[in-house]
């Protein structure tokens, strides 16, 4: 019998967020719509369990265009409408048309010429912020400084700690604890 490897505790035993923590959590992650996507699952978990989120994700995909920033920003009332009926996401309003809004403001950086990957990772000069391995913030100066931003371009459900919680789910904050095997 293999022993199964050490892990960071919130891994539990849920096979969904074994392969979550296993395969993505902490992975620096450069492209740019995977990056946009991240942060708005991020927003939908506000008040939530990121398990809820992991186990709607494929639906939130199939319901938000596989969540291209194009076809999310031309987005209408009818598609919120068609959101707010399915069961396959969260269906919050202001969530979905934060969504929404977020696509056109990703749109909007594109169209300038601002590439999201790069503005995402600026606020570390591209480099990767490794965690002592004890602590785990909730939030840090640098995710109220990146929220901020995030804000003033219009992003909501961007807060300090769902951006933090971004950072790490997207690898620009190595949060493993000590002894995890992906530390």
């Amino acid at each position: 019998m293999t022993k199964a490897p050490k892990r960071c505790p919130w891994a539990g035993t849920d096979p969904l967020y074994l392969e979550y923590h296993d395969a993505e959590w902490g992975v620096p992650l450069h492209d740019s719509r995977m990056l946009w996507e991240q942060l708005m699952l991020e927003g939908f978990q506000a008040g939530l369990s990121w398990i809820t989120i992991l186990r709607k994700r494929e639906g939130f995909r199939k319901a938000f265009r596989a969540f291209d920033p194009a076809k999310v920003a031309r987005f209408t009332e009818k598609d919120i409408a068609r959101l707010l009926e399915d069961p396959g996401i969260v269906r919050s309003r202001a969530k979905i048309e934060a969504t929404i809004e977020g696509a056109r403001i990703y749109e909007d950086m594109r169209e300038r010429g601002e590439d999201f990957d790069t503005y995402c990772w600026s606020f570390t000069d591209g480099k990767v912020i490794r965690g002592d391995g004890r602590t785990v913030h909730a939030q840090t100066p640098l995710s109220v400084t990146v929220s901020k931003d995030l804000k003033k371009r219009g992003f909501k459900f961007v807060g300090p700690t769902i951006t933090y919680a971004w950072m790490q789910a997207v690898g620009i904050v190595d949060d493993h604890v000590a002894g995890c095997f992906r530390r």
